[in-house]
């Protein structure tokens, strides 16, 4: 049965492929919400734990709630809700940057096309190749692929790294999903892109506030503010219903991004009767060449909370933190509000096989704040209870886009994700973890399965991980 959303109707009537941002009526909303009462910011936070999306009303409710009891609330029914729709489960994957050719001149990238610092590559085949197997043996099975927005990464040249990506085969290691993160492209390119098999594709309209946006994208097709914002418009089109949105904070209020990023949201209900399936949030951060005046910078405390709302607005999307963040940070957020982070990240061209932690921007599009390896992130999540997750199950079985909501709405993430979640990790756990996180990982999988109170499936689940443990790979329900 399809999903049945109940979108919002704003100043803007949502069609498709047309802009849906009218800046006045994000500010006027959270305008007409200042000062909320305590129990008008309760009403809203139990209507989220009821699995409601929010609206844009709603969601400015929270935003303005400003006191420290109340954003305490808000921050413990994060919490909650994220325990409630996705359990104890992480998903972890990792960045492999492809090139950083770039066209557009943007004051807060070291891509920019302007920056004569940054030293300019393209992997080749065999390159990529090498990147592949180096983050195979550490344990990955998810990869965002990234490029620079160039005409040389064109539609078939994304599709051709794509399908040479999953070709890798390792040891027992393979690349089982493969992200996008690229240009804004037409319908015809989305389509080509489509069919080598990616999983979700990313496109970040950076600020949702169009004189913001000017200011800080100079120059290059970037530049156009409309093109970027139908930009997924145009993969729903051509039949990519993974899709991932975003806001890079700094480039302007953050109260605003967040409203611009849940009327994003509503948009994609009313058009194409899905939602994204990923919501990133990145804090800007120095990088080669950067030129941004700290006037809109969001300190920590801004960004936990804003995090948390996040988590309420939107209860059945992903919210991704990437290493951008340092380590203390992406630890306290998981808590309430993120689903996915990447682990044992290098953006560095070519930068797996070259084993360096220190950076160096000039070959890099800005600074990360953790460089932790994928086993230290492993074992810190396994510290927490956290159920570390490889899991691409989904995509198999065509529960993607609308596919996808129908599982997740009803309750189903913590259904299927969950022991998927350790099927995955028995794989790592065998594969490639050192004796100390084996048995952390175990004793966590055995705790996990006491909660289970249908037998007949728990066997199954044991089952499979007894299967795992003797050579099988890739089982998942």
């Amino acid at each position: 049965m399809p999903v049945i959303y109940h979108p919002q109707k704003y100043k803007l009537e949502d069609r498709p492929m047309e802009n849906f941002i009218d800046s006045d009526e994000i500010w006027d909303t959270l305008k007409q919400n200042e000062n909320p009462s305590p129990e008008r910011v309760r009403e809203v936070i139990a209507r989220s734990l009821d699995k409601n999306r929010l609206t844009l009303e709603e969601t400015a409710v929270l935003i303005n709630a400003n006191t420290p009891e109340l954003i305490k609330e808000i921050k413990d029914g994060a919490r909650e809700l994220k325990e409630r729709v996705y359990g104890k489960r992480i998903v972890l994957f990792a960045p492999l940057y492809i090139g950083n050719l770039c066209v557009n001149n943007c004051a807060y990238c070291g891509f920019r096309t302007d920056n004569k610092n940054q030293k300019r590559t393209t992997l080749l085949p065999a390159e990529i190749e090498q990147e592949v197997k180096m983050l195979e043996d550490a344990g990955h099975k998810r990869l965002i692929l990234v490029f620079g927005e160039h005409p040389k990464y064109n539609p078939q040249f994304i599709a051709d790294t794509v399908r040479n990506v999953y070709k890798v085969k390792h040891g027992n290691g393979e690349i089982r999903r493969v992200n996008i993160n690229a240009a804004p492209l037409d319908v015809e390119g989305f389509r080509v892109v489509k069919d080598a098999g990616i999983g979700t594709y990313q496109v970040f309209q950076e600020t949702y506030n169009r004189d913001a946006y000017l200011k800080v994208h100079l120059g290059g097709k970037k530049r156009d503010y409309d093109w970027r914002i139908t930009a997924l418009d145009r993969a729903q089109e051509a039949g990519i219903d993974d899709v991932g949105i975003g806001a890079l904070l700094g480039l302007y209020n953050w109260r605003f991004e967040v409203m611009g990023l849940l009327r994003h949201v509503n948009h994609f209900e009313a058009v194409y009767n899905v939602g994204p399936h990923t919501i990133s949030f990145p804090r800007i951060k120095p990088a080669s060449g950067f030129n941004v005046k700290p006037e809109f910078d969001v300190s920590d405390e801004e960004f936990t909370r804003l995090v948390a709302i996040l988590r309420l607005a939107v209860p059945y999307t992903g919210l991704i933190l990437t290493a951008r963040e340092p380590a203390h940070i992406r630890d306290e957020v998981l808590e309430f509000g993120v689903s996915q982070i990447d682990g044992g990240t290098n953006i560095e061209m070519k930068g797996y096989s070259a084993h360096r932690k220190e950076q160096d921007l000039d070959q890099e599009q800005f600074s990360i704040g953790d460089n932790r390896t994928l086993n230290e992130v492993m074992d810190e999540l396994l510290g927490h209870a956290y159920l570390p997750s490889f899991c691409t199950a989904c995509y198999r079985l065509k529960r993607t886009g609308e596919h996808f909501m129908e599982f997740s709405v009803p309750g189903f993430i913590k259904r299927f994700c969950q022991p998927n979640a350790m099927l995955t990790m028995a794989e790592y756990l065998e594969d490639y973890a050192p004796e100390a996180t084996r048995k952390k990982g175990y004793e966590l999988i055995e705790e996990n399965l006491k909660d289970y109170k249908d037998e007949q499936f728990k066997e199954k689940l044991i089952d499979r991980l007894e299967r795992v443990k003797k050579g099988e790979r890739d089982l998942y329900f």
